[in-house]
């Protein structure tokens, strides 16, 4: 009969008792001691012991010797495969935990770029909003050229004014010529009626200015009666 799924798994006894252990903390001297065995500080203190090792056995005194060479070195032997047998899973122990720092780092990095992505998405959004909404608005060029064209339109109309100018000045300098012959004329006039004798008067006609200045409006244009 298949074991049903809304039911809890019943815990199964074991012979051997499990002992629990705290993984972080038995990691870490695992890894600790991987690193120091890949040092070459732990080559150097290696090959020191095995050649102190087989100089005691081989030229030591013979009542002192504890691994002979008869026997090829024996325990020698078996120390260096205890220390080999130990050594592979504590390097296995750090390379888990390296795997799993990697496996952190790498969802950090997978959430980091996912969060870069985003936040470019959006700048790059609301720059071609800006850009949309900035279609309407004067550009640099256009005020240069708006601000040009208004100088030349000055320029054009102050020369306009200069021209206007002159011929005003040029019109009433000829007006106030014509003023003054006119004067002279009417003045000249004057001076003849004047001089001439009463018995003179049937004969000569009265002079009269068909053009009077306005300044001598009030002189008489015809010659006394006598």
């Amino acid at each position: 009969m298949a074991e049903r799924l809304d039911t809890p798994k019943e815990n199964r006894r074991s012979l051997i008792p499990r002992i629990q252990v705290e993984r972080d903390t038995f990691g870490k001297i695992a890894e600790g001691i991987a690193r120091f065995m890949g040092t070459p500080q732990f080559l150097v203190y290696m090959t020191a012991f095995c050649i102190a090792w087989l100089s005691w056995n081989t030229f030591g005194p013979e009542g002192l010797r504890f691994d002979s060479k008869v026997f090829g070195f024996t325990l020698l032997t078996l120390m260096l495969s205890l220390q080999a047998s130990y050594s592979a899973p504590l390097i296995l122990l750090a390379q888990n935990r390296q795997t799993d720092r990697d496996r952190v780092a790498a969802e950090q990095d997978r959430q980091s770029a996912e969060r870069n992505l985003a936040d470019t998405e959006y700048v790059a959004r609301e720059m071609a909003a800006l850009r949309i909404a900035l279609g309407d608005v004067a550009t640099r060029d256009f005020v240069r050229s708006e601000i040009r064209n208004l100088l030349e339109e000055i320029l054009a109309e102050s020369d306009n004014r200069g021209d206007g100018g002159k011929r005003r000045d040029d019109r009433g300098r000829r007006d106030s010529r014509g003023r003054k012959e006119d004067r002279k004329r009417s003045g000249s006039a004057a001076a003849k009626t004047k001089d001439v004798t009463p018995a003179d008067d049937a004969e000569v006609a009265p002079v009269t200015d068909p053009t009077p200045a306005p300044d001598d409006a009030a002189q008489p244009d015809s010659t006394p009666a006598t």
